[in-house]
Order: structure tokens, then sequence, then C-alpha cells
């Protein structure tokens, strides 16, 4: 992906700063289509000319679904502490403090409640803008408490999935949320409230292995990268070419992994026609 500034009378790739939303005054998707940054925000980061879903994050997402954007947000100001005293090329908590400085996110993911065509939804949408969207133990517990919500209110969850794994800085907490966040949702299917499970791109490691593929309905965005461990690990393993569009959403769909795959544009309309369908409500034009 490159993002474009004009420079008299030159188009020029700006590479220094890359960013799932695009900045500036063009934008160039990977089949090299360029549109400007205005009308692709306006079509909702989805290249008209190619269909190409640019990665967008909570906020985004909240805008999507939520009735005039309005909702109150969950557990806004929880935050990751260093239990394990971990340190790579940095200290922890310094990652921490430079991934919310840079994202101005607090986590990996925003909990939120609202209403979606009138009706209330809980969504959990996680920004892969912070420290690769990986799942540490922020992650599980807002996802939890945001269970627990839909619980004690009565109200549809929707998990919007975008990660690329577990975060290695808190090693075995952060596997524990796999089981966790599985066992909120069973609890949550055991009370007989919908959840529709978002995959977007990309949808990988423990987040696969856990609630992503866990929804009374699992949908996808169009060419969104969903697995467990990367294509090149698993060619790396098993040492066989792997087919074509191998862990693409549509490759998926068709071995029976999705229930279904939507454009952007019609994900709001969809996940809520699911969700009246599953608790035999009145179809919502």
């Amino acid at each position: 992906m490159a993002w474009f500034k004009r420079q008299g009378k030159g188009i020029h790739t700006a590479t220094e700063d890359k960013k799932d939303i695009p900045h500036g005054l063009w934008y160039k998707t990977p089949s090299g289509k360029i549109i400007d940054t205005e009308e692709l925000k306006r079509n909702l980061y989805v290249s008209p000319e190619d269909g190409y879903h640019v990665r967008i994050g909570s906020k985004e997402y909240f805008e999507l679904f939520f009735d005039e954007n309005k909702f109150k947000e969950l557990d806004a100001k929880l935050t990751s502490v260093d239990s394990l005293k971990f340190e790579d090329t940095k200290k922890y908590p310094d990652r921490i403090k430079a991934a919310q400085e840079k994202t101005n996110l607090k986590d990996a993911v925003r909990t939120a409640v609202g209403k979606s065509l009138g009706k209330d939804l809980v969504i959990a949408a996680m920004d892969f803008t912070f420290i690769g969207g990986s799942m540490g133990s922020v992650v599980g517990e807002k996802i939890a408490r945001a269970i627990n919500y839909s619980i004690e209110n009565k109200i549809p969850f929707l998990m919007i999935s975008k990660s690329g794994g577990a975060r290695m800085q808190e090693a075995s907490l952060s596997l524990m949320q796999l089981v966790k966040t599985s066992a909120k949702l069973a609890q949550l299917a055991e009370v007989k409230i919908p959840y529709i499970s978002l995959c977007t791109d990309p949808t990988t490691g423990g987040t696969t292995a856990s609630y992503a593929m866990l929804g009374d309905i699992n949908v996808a965005e169009p060419n969104a990268l969903i697995g467990f461990a990367g294509p090149r690990v698993v060619k790396d393993t098993t040492g066989k070419d792997l087919p074509e569009g191998f862990q693409r959403s549509e490759f998926l769909l068709e071995h029976g992994f999705l229930d279904a795959i939507y454009e952007r544009k019609n994900l709001k309309k969809q996940i809520n026609l699911y969700i009246d369908l599953i608790q035999n409500n009145p179809i919502r034009s």
C-alpha cells in the first residue's frame, strides 16, 4: 500500500509513515488504482474501482454500526500492566506507552453499546494499529466484560476481529484469554443472546482460535486474511505450495468456515438482519 501527496505536478509516494487509514491527497490500492482520500472516506474506505477494503479501526466501525455515531463506551480506561516484567528491544510498559501515544487508544480493543437500526447492540472492535491488534489480558478482560454487559441487559453482541494473535509480552497470560473469552461466549449462548462474529483483515492466531470462529453467525469482509498461522509459516511447515487464495475470506467461505462475506457498505443491514432472524424479530427495513 502507498500514500501519495502532490508536489508540483507530480505524485510522489509517501512511505515514511504507513498507516491503515491513509492520510494525504491520494491513496494507491495494491492493484494500482489511485483514489482521492476524501472520496475513499465517503466510500467507507473501500476503493470503488477494485473493491479493495482498506483496514479501518474501532472509530470507523462504531461510526458505521451505531446510529448517528452515538454510543456509550465501556471500560474505556482499562490498561495493561507488566506482570511478567517482560523486556525485549523495549520494556513492555514503554511499548504500551508508545502505542497509546501513537494511536490515542488504551489497548487493542474498544467496547461500546448503542443503537443500531434502532435496537441496542454491544460491539467489541479491535484495532490493528495498537501493537498489531495483539490479544493481551486487557483485550480478553474487555471482551469478557462486554459479554457480561450483553448478558445482564439481554443485548446482542457483535465482535469485530482484527488481530495478529496473542501478545508475546504477556506470554501465558495472553493465551489464557482464549479460554476466558470462549467460556464467556458459552454463557452468552446459554441465555440465547445472539453473537455475530465479523472477521476483518487480518484475523489470525489466538483470535481465530477462540472468539472469532465461535459466532452464531461468522461473516467477513472481502479478501480478509483469516487463519491461525500465516501462509508463509504453513508453507514452510508443510513443504507444499498453498492453494490460490489460501486463508482469504473467499477460500474460507468455500470450505465452510464462514457463513457469508459482505462488502462494508452492507454490513450494518446484514448483521442486524441476522440478529432479527435469530431472535425472531420483525424484519427491519
